[in-house]
């Protein structure tokens, strides 16, 4: 929910902070295009979605998870072993945090995940269960957890990785203890929980047709046909370099033929490190043909990349010697990949040039009040003053300005360089920074330089 302005500009300062320090202080993103990727899928009809850790969502983390992204996707806070880690004792800390940060950006959530047979607490796949206990445990996983969240959730991944590589089932808790039949009763809980909430069966190397995805595909059929409530699938895509299947799309559309929705729910594509130019340019072709492929079908519904920073990314740690997977650096500077995103889109093909840019970052935030970072960069071009404007989408109202002269009417800010500051050379950047109130909300607006 969005609040009214608070308070007025209070403090009109250029002060003592430095730009050097600043720059020392902040992780600065480079603008990455005109339009963000989850303005871009809206054109499209596509959700853009990215992962996220709770935690980090502050900072230039936050700042991009929130401008770049329309969903967000939990990347661990909402699966059993997190939420239950001892049994009647729950912990919502992180998933409450998330689904809180995207309300408060205006982006769905995707949960993830309420039956998988991976990060479960140890009281439960150490127990001994019959499986009428397990049955009502599972049942009552599924009530609380979708139940907690009933009209906030966008869309669950109901049943996770159910399958072998040569499509037989994996034999885990669920199919040993309840049969084939878990998957059918887990919707079936999920739907009663929030009729609302769209359902998927989510597993990877099922991108393209093969034995897995036939699998997959022979399975929700019999689901449709026997009326088990079943709104989607999702295709993983933790893919590898140069190896993005050939029927990516023909497989898209015959799940769609089925009158479901599919989507992309935790794409990436891991290189051999050292990452070099020519691997940076392959990965921005895979990222496009994937795009490209969920844009080509009318039921490719949500492409959510897992995580989009390669600091966030589970990659490296679990495959030695492979990483530099996602659309950003560690520095949250946007690769090829991005760009790859972005052209499938109908958006940038490739970085700015020849133009001067300013970043918005909120370095640090507390109850009624934040810090923010505005860097102004040029490339291919410079400034001898400027003047950085943008308008508050929350009430958000600076109070204290340093190394700029800001003034603020309505939620129109506009912040114009010092006496010392106003030279930007081609290939430089300065910076000033601020204080302001906040209350309900703090989106971060987007900011012309002139």
């Amino acid at each position: 929910m969005r609040s009214s302005p608070r308070s007025r500009l209070s403090a009109l300062l250029a002060g003592a902070v430095t730009v050097g320090a600043l720059l020392t202080a902040t992780a600065t993103p480079a603008q990455a295009a005109d339009t963000p990727l989850r303005d871009l899928g809206t054109a499209k009809g596509k959700v853009i979605g990215t992962a996220v850790t709770g935690s980090k969502l502050t900072g230039t983390y936050g700042d991009l998870a929130g401008t770049q992204f329309s969903s967000l996707t939990p990347g661990n806070a909402m699966k059993w072993g997190s939420v239950e880690p001892t049994r009647g004792t729950f912990n919502w800390t992180e998933a409450d945090q998330i689904v809180d940060f995207a309300e408060a950006h205006n982006q769905q959530v995707r949960g993830h995940t309420l039956v998988w047979h991976n990060q479960n607490p140890n009281w439960l796949t150490n127990g001994t269960w019959t499986p009428a206990q397990l049955s009502t445990l599972l049942q009552n996983h599924i009530d609380t957890e979708v139940g907690r969240y009933k009209g906030r959730i966008a869309a669950w991944d109901v049943v996770n990785e159910p399958f072998n590589e040569d499509g037989t089932y994996r034999p885990t808790l669920w199919y040993n203890g309840l049969g084939v039949d878990y998957i059918a009763n887990a919707l079936r809980w999920a739907r009663a929980a929030d009729p609302d909430a769209k359902l998927y069966i989510n597993d990877y190397n099922v991108e393209g047709v093969n034995a897995k995805s036939n699998a997959l595909y022979n399975l929700v059929s019999s689901l449709k046909q026997r009326g088990v409530p079943i709104d989607g699938v999702g295709l993983q895509a933790h893919l590898i370099l140069g190896q993005v299947p050939s029927s990516f799309q023909q497989n898209i559309q015959r799940f769609a033929d089925l009158g479901l929705d599919v989507a992309i729910t935790e794409l990436d594509i891991r290189m051999n490190l050292p990452s070099d130019a020519g691997k940076l340019a392959q990965q921005k072709a895979d990222y496009k043909a994937v795009t490209a492929a969920c844009v080509a079908v009318a039921r490719c519904v949500n492409l959510t990349v897992w995580g989009f920073t390669d600091s966030d990314s589970w990659v490296e740690s679990t495959f030695p010697g492979e990483g530099a997977a996602t659309p950003y650096d560690a520095n949250f500077q946007p690769k090829p990949a991005y760009y790859g995103i972005s052209e499938a889109l109908g958006g940038t093909s490739n970085p700015p040039t020849g133009a001067c840019r300013a970043t918005y970052t909120v370095t640090s935030q507390w109850n009624t009040g934040f810090t923010g970072n505005v860097v102004i960069s040029c490339s291919g071009a410079a400034l001898s003053s400027w003047r950085a404007t943008w308008t508050f989408g929350a009430g958000q109202a600076v109070t204290q300005a340093w190394n700029a002269v800001c003034t603020q009417s309505g939620a129109a800010v506009s912040c114009a360089n010092a006496s010392y500051n106003g030279t930007v050379p081609d290939g430089g950047s300065v910076s000033f920074g601020f204080n302001g109130s906040w209350s309900g909300g703090n989106p971060v607006p987007v900011v012309t330089v002139t």
